[in-house]
């Protein structure tokens, strides 16, 4: 995920935090919000954010509450929700479209210029970087006033309905705006092949909005006469939704408005957003000692904890934190250990020579790995690298594994929020890459002979993270006249050469020929197999050329 970089006034900025600063010293007190100053025109400020799990700190008003807790006005992020009485009821239709929204009012909020942009600013980060583009999360903001509940959240066909979009003269129906709106053609391919487009619309058949391409000229223009907004939040998956609002709703909490909850009725269910409760987790107090190196008291953590905004409080050997609803990156206690040393800050933990006495020594599997490659170059391979992300199509689909929609039951680790889908898997099979590499080099003459020695990530619920790495060997050969017999011969002089007994045992394998693959054995323990890639996988790959391959978990004849 890309860093994001903001703009802010340093005058807005000081103001929310409470103190006036020299641009060196708000430089310094940034970082603590994880952020920098990258340049300064002005009043103008242009800040680079580290942290691209932290969206609520995309914004002066999330600088100012991070900064603001670690000079003395540290509370915890408690934010009041009244009843605004709007109802969004969200068509049984949009399930196959857009399924999910999340809603809020925000009333009597004094929109400034700077208010202004720093709430499009924001909510333009959370849907770009956050959101996916749009596809995962897209942020609505809309004049309150302009607006008749109750809400519907429905579908339409491309040319159901007709509306005047946003900064665009005269009406048009959905259709044209993705043919001609600047937004509509830049976002259009996020509705391509829906026979209809999800669409808000008020009780007085107004339109507000089409997600996620653009709001109506109607009621979705917010200026610095504005005074009461409604925002709406689309997608796909409620965890990601309820964040993004929380974080644009307590920014303009921070501002002084009021925040009004709305009833969303589902088909199945009925919710009530925003949702700023406070979240629990805990932190058992020799763990933060060990992990940030600091002999600090109970006391002081909790001390360093409250200037993280969170509430904290002793429980026998562990502290029990409640931290903000719009803080969605905390996931482990180590995230709140790095909260406490933010807090105490990174340039007063003085480095330490740690006292041990050790003889530094190559990895034994790192030195077999180098020999297994040194067999593999000398019988006439070139080596490959290439990396431990790709996507499920290339990992599943091109080598006819199974289902791409099935891919969680093979124990596959899987990226929950993935920028591309291109890179949306760690492989756990290096067969893969070397296709991969095949189809991209058809143009080099042949017999192509590759190899490569990496890392596979396979789930295992014994580990603390449920994954691990397994250390493979995968080769193939591609020429037209290869066969199964090219590889068994190169199988046999690596592991005779590596002292090593195997067996072959008949298999079936979706990747491979039926009767010309097998598995390999050492010690009656499947460690790999071999065999010549079927014609439909080859197709997949577009490749032309037969393909002869093995793939060997070197961790199973490692310490034979």
């Amino acid at each position: 995920m890309q860093m994001p970089t903001i703009e802010v006034s340093k005058e807005d900025l000081c103001r929310l935090i409470g103190k006036d600063f020299t641009m060196e010293g708000l430089g310094d007190a940034i970082s603590f919000a994880k952020a920098e100053i990258d340049a300064a025109d002005g009043d103008l400020l242009r800040i680079d954010i580290k942290d691209s799990n932290r969206p609520d700190l995309w914004s002066a008003e999330g600088i100012a509450r991070e900064v603001g807790g670690r000079f003395g006005k540290a509370k915890p992020a408690k934010y009041s929700v009244r009843d605004s009485g709007v109802v969004v009821t969200v068509d049984k239709k949009n399930k196959a479209v857009r399924p999910y929204t999340v809603c809020a009012v925000v009333k009597n909020l004094d929109v400034t210029k700077d208010v202004l942009s720093q709430m499009i600013q924001l909510q333009e980060k959370i849907c770009g970087t956050f959101g996916r583009n749009r596809k995962e999360v897209a942020l609505g903001v809309y004049d309150f006033d302009r607006i008749k509940p109750p809400i519907r959240f429905t579908t339409v066909k491309p040319n159901g309905v007709r509306f005047s979009p946003l900064d665009f003269e005269g009406d048009m129906t959905p259709k044209e705006i993705l043919e001609r709106h600047p937004k509509g053609r830049e976002y259009g391919h996020l509705l391509a092949g829906l026979r209809e487009y999800p669409v808000f619309i008020d009780s007085r058949d107004e339109v507000l909005s089409i997600p996620p391409i653009i709001n109506s000229n109607y009621s979705g223009k917010v200026t610095e006469r504005t005074k009461n907004i409604f925002i709406e939040c689309s997608g796909f998956n409620l965890k990601f939704l309820m964040p993004a609002l929380n974080v644009l709703v307590a920014a303009l909490a921070d501002r002084g408005a009021e925040i009004g909850s709305v009833k969303v009725i589902y088909p199945d269910r009925v919710i009530t957003t925003p949702d700023l409760a406070l979240k629990k987790t805990f932190v058992e107090m020799d763990y933060a000692k060990r992990i940030s190196g600091l002999d600090l008291s109970g006391d002081e953590m909790c001390k360093l904890l409250e200037q993280a905004n969170c509430s904290a409080r002793i429980v026998g050997k562990r502290i029990e934190v409640n931290y903000p609803a719009y803080r969605q990156d905390i996931m482990h206690q180590r995230d709140i250990v790095e909260d406490m040393i933010v807090s105490y800050g990174y340039g007063r933990i003085e480095p330490v020579i740690p006292e041990l006495k050790t003889a530094g020594a190559a990895d034994g599997l790192e030195v077999f790995s180098d020999k297994v490659a040194e067999i593999m170059a000398g019988l006439g391979f070139q080596e490959i690298l290439s990396y431990s992300m790709t996507s499920k199509e290339n990992l599943f689909k091109r080598m006819n594994r199974m289902n791409i929609n099935k891919v969680n039951k093979d124990g596959v680790v899987e990226i929950e929020n993935p920028v591309s889908l291109n890179w949306n898997v760690f492989r756990d099979c290096l067969l893969p890459s070397l296709m991969d590499f095949f189809s991209n080099n058809q143009h080099v003459s042949y017999a192509q002979s590759i190899f490569e020695i990496g890392d596979a990530v396979l789930v295992d619920k014994k580990e603390e993270t449920g994954t691990r790495n397994a250390r493979k060997l995968a080769a193939a050969i591609a020429d037209s006249r290869v066969g199964y017999g090219d590889m068994l011969s190169v199988l046999d002089a690596v592991l005779r050469k590596l002292k090593v007994k195997y067996k072959l045992k008949k298999c079936r394998h979706p990747s491979f020929i039926e009767g010309r693959v097998a598995d390999i054995l050492v010690r009656n323990r499947k460690i790999g197999v071999i065999g010549e890639i079927t014609p439909s996988v080859l197709g997949n790959w577009k490749l032309e050329m037969p393909v002869s391959a093995l793939e060997i978990n070197l961790e199973g004849i490692f310490n034979f």
